[in-house]
């Protein structure tokens, strides 16, 4: 119940309790404390053994943690019927990576030279852009100004 409370803040808590009750009152009041937690969960066992006789048979073995969404997810990804983890032990993405990179790598090497590249309509990147002269122009549209 108390599984994120470190040692500090229970002394903390203790000190706070004795300077706000007193050393008199403190007893009484971790029994009143103590009993009315202990009600409060025999409340709640009550209430889920209710729930799971209106339930019925067939929800014989449910678990109200299962309600929690990770719980359920855990649960649900342990279990072996749906065969999750051969899916989940079968993919490895950096196979998969690797195995893209190679293909796209072999394809490069693959692919003509330069020069027939830029025919195609391919930019070759890695070249500087030669500086265009007088004589490269676009023609000049009057109807378009």
């Amino acid at each position: 119940m108390f599984n994120d409370i470190g040692p500090l803040e229970l002394v903390t808590l203790v000190v706070l309790a004795v300077l706000v009750f007193g050393p008199d009152k403190l007893p009484k009041v971790i029994q009143d404390v103590t009993r009315t937690i202990r009600k409060i969960r025999e409340f709640s066992e009550s209430a889920k053994q209710d729930i799971r006789s209106e339930l019925g048979p067939e929800f014989k073995d449910f678990e109200f943690e299962d309600l929690n969404p990770k719980t359920f997810i855990r649960k649900q990804l342990d279990n072996e019927e749906l065969g999750l983890k051969e899916i989940r032990n079968g993919f490895d993405l950096k196979k998969e990576m690797a195995e893209v990179t190679d293909a796209v790598q072999s394809r490069d090497a693959e692919s003509p030279s330069p020069s027939a590249g830029s025919a195609a309509g391919r930019v070759d990147m890695t070249k500087k852009p030669e500086a265009p002269g007088k004589d490269d122009r676009p023609p000049f549209d009057a109807d378009a100004t």
